[in-house]
């Protein structure tokens, strides 16, 4: 497309709770940091989305012309069990109970993420950020406010959260809308001051340590998101991205420590945006669940993992969004449906859309994608184009591909038969149903039709879905 998307690009800015046109702190340019996973195990789907959502905003940004540089950090070292600042180091803990390097289980669990991105198609960003890559400007970080903004206990260096201005605005603290807040812990002077740096107890011995100015110990989880988004992006930057769990504490304790090391009132990000909770009822979304809900779960029961891509999709990013097997495999069918609709085009030569049914649709979905990121309604103007007929092949793949560019279900790369994904459950193999097939075939030419109805429910019986005159001819029967 030629002509730049003309709609301002509003976005809800959770600092605010408003909608704001997006006016980058740099012209051209769209600066974003995304705060990323802990990595003492799997992700849940539920933390997946935090990312595709991430990625939209992301593909949106580049879709508008801004040239984007976007960072997730990899947690590895300081974010406790409770995330009000209480327990013990998620990595300490994990490793102890399994008897390994903490070092190998961070890679470990670093590399499933990474799987899991690749997956569900989310693009690279510009920087992964390893926490323990940046420790040492993180005591650099924390001798700047420490004189101002922070006391010494036996435990290590807390911060102050009366000595900036308005701390727990983000989570609305004090209000009758606000979270809640944190419980007390005691020896701080206030139930919300946190900890910049935790010394190792005396008699203890870390996996994971370091020696600072407030004793050996390891840096604590707040502090490592606004050094390494300063680092990366600097202050201030556009746009800092999350799970709504992260506006109660996480981000006010990293806007709080950004305004004493800035010493103003900027909370380090120009707006604050948090994707809604992925929720499901039976209670698998939890990792002390035993086999919890994990993008390879799902694959392992058959559904391609753009299925739920595509489900997080139907829903806007700030409403809440249920899990059900039944809602995937809905996703999954109309992810088949869209491929199969953008098919024919798929070999054309990319032309410029003049035709005004095209022209039309496009620019419906850039306002879409303006007001909000209204993904919902996008996918709706997507399934629009991609059934439009007797419309030239070119010009229809090009307005799929600008479409897809930003919804990312990498429409024009995957075929029907990539969707078929087997069952790990599959009691039978695909040769073994090809064969059967060509017997039933064969029955039918012969009008054994007890033959060939037995052989259909001997393929139904193992999970196989027959599908007379279509050319795909069969797929998994999928069952939860």
């Amino acid at each position: 497309m030629t002509d730049a998307p003309a709609s301002p690009l509003k976005l809800f800015n959770s600092l605010t709770r408003s909608l704001e046109t997006f006016e980058p702190v740099h012209p051209g340019e769209a600066r974003v940091y995304s705060c990323g996973p802990t990595v003492y195990n799997y992700p849940h789907i539920g933390n997946m989305r935090a990312y595709v959502f991430a990625d939209t905003l992301g593909r949106t940004l580049s879709y508008k012309g801004y040239k984007l540089t976007h960072v997730i950090n990899i947690t590895d070292v300081g974010h406790l069990t409770d995330d009000a600042d209480a327990g013990e180091d998620k990595l300490e803990k994990a490793a102890a109970e399994r008897a390994q390097s903490i070092w190998d289980i961070a890679k470990h669990y670093t590399e499933a993420y990474w799987a899991d991105i690749k997956a569900l198609n989310i693009r690279q960003p510009a920087h992964w950020s390893i926490a323990t890559d940046y420790v040492p400007a993180m005591i650099e970080f924390a001798k700047t406010i420490a004189d101002k903004h922070c006391y010494e206990l036996d435990g290590g260096l807390y911060f102050d959260t009366t000595t900036v201005a308005d701390y727990g605005r983000l989570a609305r603290h004090g209000t009758d809308e606000g979270e809640s807040r944190i419980d007390p812990v005691d020896g701080k002077r206030h139930p919300a001051d946190f900890a910049i740096w935790r010394k190792t107890p005396a008699g203890e011995t870390r996996q994971m340590e370091w020696d600072s100015p407030w004793g050996r110990g390891a840096p604590g989880w707040h502090l490592e998101c606004s050094v390494m988004s300063e680092a990366l992006l600097g202050f201030p930057f556009d746009i800092h991205t999350g799970g709504i769990d992260h506006r109660e504490i996480h981000h006010p304790n990293e806007i709080a420590q950004n305004q004493a090391h800035s010493c103003s009132t900027d909370s380090g990000a120009r707006m604050w945006m948090h994707n809604n909770f992925l929720v499901e009822r039976s209670g698998k979304m939890s990792k002390s669940s035993g086999e919890f809900l994990r993008v390879q779960l799902l694959i392992d029961k058959g559904y391609h993992p753009l299925a739920y891509r595509l489900m997080c999709l139907q829903a806007h990013y700030r409403s809440e969004l249920e899990f059900s097997w039944e809602g995937l495999g809905a996703a999954l069918t109309r992810l088949k449906r869209l491929v199969m609709a953008a098919a024919p085009v798929r070999e054309a030569e990319a032309s410029e859309p003049a035709d005004r049914r095209l022209t039309d649709l496009l620019a419906k979905f850039d306002v879409a994608m303006s007001d909000d990121l209204n993904t919902a309604v996008a996918l709706t103007l997507l399934e629009e184009a991609a059934a439009m007929k007797k419309v030239d092949a070119g010009q229809k793949r090009a307005a799929l591909a600008a479409m897809d560019a930003v919804l990312g279900l990498d429409l024009l790369a995957i075929e029907r038969a990539d969707l078929r994904v087997r069952p790990k459950t599959a009691a039978i193999g695909e040769e073994d149903i090809e064969a059967t097939l060509v017997r039933r075939k064969e029955a039918r030419a012969a009008k054994d039709f007890a033959a060939s109805d037995a052989l259909r429910d001997e393929l139904i019986a193992a999970g196989v879905e027959v599908m007379d005159g279509d050319p795909l001819g069969w797929d998994w029967r999928l069952s939860n």
